[in-house]
């Protein structure tokens, strides 16, 4: 009695599914599964597996059309808040002030690790007197580290060079 109750549970739950999945038929890039649809614009029937089409975003009415300008990236939606010049310019300082010392932290730490990696010939510790794998990992270390800190200290410099210049 309990074999053919779960049986028929097991069939329950499988029938649905398998109504559910109908015909995809493939036109272009068109998915349909109205199979008069499919016959008449003479599309393939779509075999093994799944498809999921998700619909994307109708993009609006274009700016150029509505007697704007073309879009840019650096245009703003039409309801953000606007900045004052005066406000930009204090932000632009204080973004300057930032990253400059960030930049000189970072240029310390390449410094520092510069001066331990010693052109790839770092001071040998008594425990890597006894095991060079030891040293020859910590070499490997300090020699990622340091194209690490040469890397930070470059795209900074790069964020800094995007900024507007500084007025003082």
């Amino acid at each position: 009695m309990k074999k053919t109750l779960i049986a028929l549970m097991a069939i329950g739950a499988v029938a649905p599914a398998a109504w559910s999945q109908d015909r995809i038929y493939r036109c272009g890039n068109e998915y349909t599964n109205n199979a008069s649809q499919a016959k008449e614009r003479g599309c393939k029937l779509v075999e093994g597996g799944n498809v999921t089409v998700v619909q994307g975003a109708r993009p609006g009415g274009t700016p150029a059309a509505s007697g704007g300008s073309t879009p840019s990236a650096s245009t703003s939606p039409a309801n953000a808040p606007r900045v004052d010049t005066n406000d930009q310019r204090a932000r632009d300082s204080d973004a300057r002030a930032i990253l400059e010392a960030e930049l000189r932290k970072a240029e310390a730490r390449q410094a520092e690790i510069a001066k331990e990696y010693n052109n790839g010939e770092p001071q040998r510790t008594a425990l890597e007197l006894r095991n060079p794998q030891l040293w020859m990992e910590r070499t490997a270390e300090l020699k990622a580290s340091l194209a690490r800190a040469d890397s930070d200290v470059a795209g900074i410099k790069r964020e800094l060079a995007r900024l507007p210049a500084a007025n003082r």
